[in-house]
């Protein structure tokens, strides 16, 4: 009689820690924290062996989805600030 013994399941919050990771450091784009966010908090639901990873996975995507929320806010100001300096100076 042979047991087998499986391996915990860690792949969605090391795929969320991966994701986090690569979003700050290289700049990905919107979506990638989010799917990050998403296989994150999936885990910590999921995957009890992966609790870890899972969190450090959402924190690093909330941090890199603030910083691309900030970045879009400074943009619209900007373009509003550039409109608004031309009409004034236009009339």
């Amino acid at each position: 009689m042979t047991t087998t013994q499986t391996a915990p399941r860690t792949g969605l919050g090391t795929a969320s820690l991966v994701l986090g990771v690569c979003s700050l450091l290289a700049g990905w784009t919107f979506f990638a924290p989010v799917v990050g966010l998403c296989l994150g908090i999936a885990s910590r639901s999921r995957e009890p062996m992966a609790r870890g990873r899972a969190g450090w996975g959402i924190l690093l995507n909330l941090v890199a989805l603030a910083v691309w929320i900030l970045l879009v806010v400074l943009l619209v100001a900007g373009g509003f600030f550039t409109v608004w300096a031309g009409v004034s100076q236009s009339s």
